[in-house]
């Protein structure tokens, strides 16, 4: 079922809903149970100048987590601009960006740039910043006709189904991140540990809440490293139970990623926009495409400091 959006107020008219925006439909289609939904009617361009559509539109982030979009045939500056609505844009110290558009990174895979198996993990952005990115606007460029999927997981769901003894065995839990021992890993020795000066190892809640909508998340993914203050006399009798202990659990807790009843699967066409929450989400890009080309374009949202 769907709903309609009435100059803010919600009404299940059950026959889509309608922009703030006088006459501009908005059809807004859940694509699972748990996480995602696709938008009709809306030019993301125009999202970008319009105070209302936009606020409808964070509103619908909010609440499904991820947004998707066919047809968005925008500039990058387009692209920048509304990006740029939810907050200041970031650099990725591996990529950079489009000279002539800070913050736009472009991700472009071909021949020349043969399977990068590391990208295969469920993942938050940028969890090794003691500031993860708020969120990203992704754009498809050109893809592949058959594969390069993308997965997204709602991670305060992951939270709520947790068991209730594991929820309070990770209550209070902090766990380490690092991007030297993620895409600096592949790096010779000298230029990792400088990676690892200039972006040292953050350290965020196993379990944040999130800023705006008080949800409970599951914070841990492939780039966190270990749990930082598990080795206390409730969970360990000797400093050899350390090991296995604060690693299997860290283990089983970013295996819930991968759980198909948290997840929605998003298949990129030409000018196709996803829209993501990145403190509530995690997400994977299948490589199932090479050697077909795949390019895309980002741009990644400054956000807080988990708490």
């Amino acid at each position: 079922m769907t709903t309609t959006v009435d100059h803010g107020v919600d009404r299940d008219l059950g026959a889509g809903r309608q922009s703030p925006t006088a006459g501009t439909p908005l059809d807004v289609h859940p694509l699972t149970c748990s996480i995602g939904a696709e938008l009709h009617g809306v030019d993301l361009a125009d999202v970008s100048r319009d105070d209302e559509l936009f606020a409808a539109l964070k509103a619908l982030l909010l609440e499904h987590k991820v947004l998707f979009f066919r047809d968005q045939d925008m500039s990058r500056a387009e692209h920048v601009a509304l990006a740029e609505r939810f907050g200041a844009l970031e650099d990725h110290p591996m990529l950079g960006s489009d000279p002539e558009n800070p913050g736009l990174v472009r991700i472009y895979k071909d021949l020349s740039s043969p399977p990068e198996q590391f990208e295969g993990a469920y993942h938050c952005d940028a969890t090794w910043r003691e500031n993860p990115p708020m969120g990203a606007v992704l754009r498809c460029i050109e893809g592949p006709e058959i594969g390069g999927d993308t997965i997204w997981v709602n991670m305060a769901l992951a939270y709520e189904k947790l068991p209730e003894a594991v929820k309070e065995q990770i209550d209070g839990l902090y766990a380490r991140h690092s991007i030297e021992a993620s895409f600096g890993a592949r790096l010779p020795i000298e230029d990792r540990l400088r990676l690892k000066e200039r972006y040292p190892d953050a350290e965020h809640p196993v379990v944040r809440t999130h800023p705006e909508t008080g949800e409970k998340i599951l914070f841990v993914n492939s780039f966190t490293t270990h749990l930082t203050n598990f080795h206390t006399p409730t969970n360990i009798r000797y400093g050899c139970d350390y090991a296995p202990g604060a690693g299997d659990l860290l283990r089983y807790l970013t295996s819930q990623a991968a759980i198909p009843e948290y997840q929605v699967r998003w298949h990129w066409t030409k000018n196709s926009v996803a829209i993501w929450d990145n403190r509530s989400t995690q997400h994977y890009a299948v490589q199932d495409y090479w050697p077909a080309v795949r390019k895309m374009e980002r741009a990644g949202i400054v956000g807080d400091r988990p708490f």
